[in-house]
This record gives structure tokens, C-alpha cells and sequence, in this order.
């Protein structure tokens, strides 16, 4: 849990003792600039971002059960968050585990990517209980694995 947090935590710092300088220098509107700029790295870096992350099992319990798509992923994984705003509102239609939070689903991601703990990788289950597992897919096939 800490490890997710490290990264926001270390730019929320950033942002202060850069905008907290930049301000007792005498420029408090290029302080506030900063303090804001970085504030908001923080937040897109955060786990905030996504929806609440599930464990793997419930996330494959309820995929199973719904047919919605699993979407297992990383704080500060640049092609997550690519991923996740893309996907807008609809990014709700998919269930998400955290894989720094459940070492079962990083073990499942391990094992569909060769070893790698490559994210975003999105895994879907068809009715018929084929599964279907995409690394680094484009916010496109996401969405079509939604429709099927």
C-alpha cells in the first residue's frame, strides 16, 4: 500500500518546497503554478485515478458472473492511466486489481506475460469460459471486449 503512495507523496513534496521557494522568493503566482502543477501530477499518479481496485479472485468471480472484462494494473503506469482516462465513464464497465496490492494477480499477470508484470493487461472472459488476455491493448479493444 505504501508503494503506491510513494510516488504521489514524493511530488506533493516536490510541489511544496518548489512552490514554497518560488513564493518566498517573491513570485507567489509562479509558486502557486508550481504547487498546482505538481499537485496535479500527484493526483494522476495516485490511485485515486482508477475505480476501487478488487482482489483477483472476486475480480474473476464477478467477470465471470457479469462478463465484464478484468483490467489489472499499477500506480504510475503511464499506460494505465493512458488507458484509464481514454476509457472515460465506460472505464467503470471493467473490474480493476491492483497488482502491487494482490501478489495472486501479479502472479496471474506474470504468467500470461512471460514473466514480465506487464500493465495494462486486460483479461476477458467469454461466455463459453474461453479466456481472452490482451497486453497493452488500445482503449479500442477495451471498449470492444465491453460489447461482446
Amino acid at each position: 500500500m505504501i508503494r503506491a503512495w510513494l510516488l504521489p507523496a514524493s511530488l506533493t513534496l516536490v510541489g511544496l518546497l518548489g512552490g514554497g521557494s518560488r513564493a518566498a522568493d517573491g513570485s507567489p503566482l509562479t509558486g502557486l503554478f508550481v504547487l498546482v502543477a505538481f499537485l496535479l501530477l500527484a493526483f494522476v499518479n495516485s490511485p485515486l485515478l482508477f475505480p476501487r481496485s478488487l482482489t483477483h479472485a472476486e475480480a474473476l468471480r464477478r467477470s465471470a458472473a457479469d462478463g465484464r472484462p478484468v483490467v489489472y494494473w499499477r500506480p504510475g503506469c503511464a499506460y494505465c492511466m493512458r488507458l484509464r482516462t481514454r476509457l472515460g465513464s465506460r472505464a467503470h464497465r471493467a473490474h480493476w486489481v491492483n497488482i502491487w496490492r494482490d501478489p495472486e494477480a501479479a502472479a496471474a499477470v506474470r504468467a500470461a506475460n512471460d514473466g514480465n508484470e506487464t500493465v495494462p493487461t486486460v483479461l476477458v472472459i467469454s461466455p463459453d469460459g474461453a479466456e481472452t488476455v490482451m497486453t497493452n491493448p488500445s482503449p479500442a479493444q477495451v471498449e470492444q471486449a465491453f460489447a461482446t
